[in-house]
């Protein structure tokens, strides 16, 4: 199976950078997996938050296949607990797309063709975290869900 996780923009911070690479060396013992970096717009901080929010779903949407399985991460979301999660993996990969891609959005969230796009909203917690941060927790958490899936012992169920 293969599965992404894109995101908007470079991590700046050194300490997630060495959790995302300690959790995408533990995750590619399940799967294909790859992180995907965005670029930044060019001039962000000058565009008005709409425009913004549709330049990036533009990217984005070019990047997509028609057979990519697009999951946000997205606020408003469904959430899950590990094994609940571990199951929907389950169930998405049975489903044979073509690829998983799971999403963070810019700042702002996702353009409206970007959601309509989609074929799941997902939400990691009531909490909100930094767009960065984000990142190191899903890693986790995917990893959490294929040691659920195999058994082990790394969740202690």
């Amino acid at each position: 199976m293969n599965i992404e996780l894109w995101w908007i923009g470079k991590t700046s911070f050194p300490y997630l950078s060495e959790g995302i690479e300690i959790y995408l060396k533990r995750i590619k013992r399940y799967c294909k997996f790859n992180l995907i970096e965005l670029a930044d717009i060019k001039n962000g901080g000058k565009k008005s938050i709409p425009e913004l929010k549709s330049l990036e779903g533009q990217v984005i949407l070019k990047k997509l296949n028609p057979k990519d399985f697009l999951i946000l991460l997205d606020e408003n979301g469904a959430q899950f607990d590990s094994v609940q999660f571990s199951k929907q993996i389950e169930q998405i990969q049975n489903s044979n797309p073509n690829k998983i891609i799971f999403l963070i959005g810019g700042a702002y969230g996702f353009s409206d063709e970007v959601y309509k796009r989609a074929n799941k909203k997902m939400s990691l917690s009531k909490m909100t975290f930094s767009h960065q941060m984000i990142r190191l927790l899903f890693l986790e958490q995917l990893y959490r869900a294929y040691t659920i899936i195999n058994r082990e012992p790394y969740h202690h169920i």
